[in-house]
């Protein structure tokens, strides 16, 4: 997802996409460690979500305590 997408999400989804994301990557590194990956690029992208997630989730903290 894109952060323009994720944007437009409301807290709560916000909220469920990184605890789905993080539960992907502890997946992924698990099966990394044990196996070879089909898709060694999945665990940089889902590591880029998850910071994008909780980059919106610090502004949006950072706007509600300005206000």
């Amino acid at each position: 997802m894109k952060a323009t997408e994720l944007r437009e999400l409301s807290d709560e989804q916000l909220q469920a996409n990184l605890k789905n994301a993080m539960d992907t990557l502890f997946r992924l590194r698990v099966q990394s460690q044990t196996e070879r990956l089909d898709a060694p690029s999945e665990l940089a992208k889902n590591r880029k979500l998850v910071a994008r997630i909780k980059t919106i989730q610090a502004e949006r903290a950072t706007a509600a305590a300005s206000t």
